[in-house]
């Protein structure tokens, strides 16, 4: 069940709940991406922590590494990776798209080759549903066919119908377990058209909540920007709205204020390992010597683990010797600074002053 509390009266951002049987998600919601059931050097009790109240996992991924055989032993993902709150599965269609060998597209599923070991194994939209009826997800999605960009427009016409096809097999699997909510994935590439006709399309068949894919796939900033605009604007109003694998804060913000009300990415915590660190007034490279003898806090008006607890000069010294201890710092940092934009967010919302946040956001980002 999805309800929305608050519109924002001069954009289309909005305030809601997700209810799920795991606990409610407060929206605009980002999820840290938990692909393998771990997000990258963080304890689920540092999740809570940061204030994470829904997580991401892969279909793709679990399926082929530790494999159900080991997660049926825990009845689940949950037990498996002792994380109780909510979880949401992608399906697996992007990373046949991105990770795949040797992947074989047909109106049946997908044939492809591990990228771990070179095995064959065949994806269905019901063995999708499958896996993730095992893994126990909170929040399920339909396998869909992601086109690459640049494509022609007949390529990815023809993807867009393999995704309705998909779907419409998704939804009649689904309904006979009826565990969890069931989004579907919006896709169409940059083609205005063909995302208008695969909105409309999936809206007919009805899902639990809808998703915007096939976007941050090589495609320019403002048209990753203008499509997200478009589809975003035809999606049901009474649905959560889920745009996929974006982005940075900026796109969070510009995101929100266009209607989107859930998010994940892998580049908080990529970012981390590479010593990227965002903060309330831009983005510290903490390899940079100016840093070095800093014993400041990473950011003043961060509350997490790491800023109260240890030094730009520190974090510096942990990172240039390559110690662990510095991803998990780092890590801790950039998912709390996340989850608290999008709190920030949420408060500006139901407080009527989100344009003036905004507002805020970028002239403090640009001192």
């Amino acid at each position: 069940m999805f309800d929305v509390h608050v519109k924002c009266p001069d954009t289309r951002a909005r305030r809601g709940v997700l209810t799920t049987g795991r606990g409610d998600i407060q929206t605009p919601a980002f999820m840290p991406v938990g692909t393998l059931g771990t997000v990258k050097a963080l304890t689920p009790e540092d999740l809570k922590a940061a204030g994470a109240s829904i997580l991401l996992g892969n279909t793709y991924h679990l399926y082929l590494r530790p494999g159900l055989e080991v997660i049926d032993r825990f009845s689940g993902l949950h037990a498996f990776m002792h994380w109780e709150r909510p979880i949401l599965t992608d399906s697996g269609g992007f990373q046949v798209f991105s990770l795949a060998k040797l992947a074989r597209i047909t109106e049946e599923g997908v044939t492809f080759q591990s990228h771990i070991d070179g095995s064959a194994h065949h994806l269905t939209p019901e063995k999708a549903l499958e896996i993730q009826h095992r893994l126990g997800s909170d929040i399920v999605m339909c396998l869909d066919n992601c086109v690459a960009y640049p494509a022609e427009i007949d390529t990815v016409s023809k993807g867009v119908a393999l995704t309705t096809h998909w779907a419409r097999r998704s939804k009649a699997a689904w309904e006979k377990t009826g565990n969890g909510a069931l989004f579907g994935i919006v896709q169409g590439g940059v083609w205005k058209d063909l995302r208008k006709r695969s909105v409309e399309e999936l809206a007919a068949i009805g899902f639990s909540g809808y998703a915007v894919g096939g976007l941050s796939v090589g495609e320019p900033k403002g048209a990753l920007m203008e499509t997200a605009a478009f589809t975003l604007e035809r999606l049901p109003e009474d649905k959560p709205r889920y745009v996929m694998g974006v982005g940075t804060p900026e796109d969070l913000v510009e995101l929100v204020a266009l209607g989107a009300d859930m998010f994940d990415c892998v580049l908080p915590t990529r970012n981390a390992r590479n010593g990227s660190l965002f903060t309330s007034f831009g983005t510290v490279n903490i390899c940079n010597a100016a840093h070095r003898l800093d014993t400041g806090p990473l950011d003043p008006e961060c509350a997490c683990y790491t800023c109260t607890h240890y030094s730009r000069a520190y974090l510096r010294h942990l990172y240039m010797a390559k110690e662990l201890l510095a991803y998990r710092l780092n890590t801790i940092h950039n998912i709390t600074y996340y989850l608290h934009l999008m709190q920030q967010m949420r408060s500006a919302i139901a407080q009527g002053r989100f344009m003036s946040f905004k507002k805020a956001f970028y002239h403090r980002r640009q001192l």
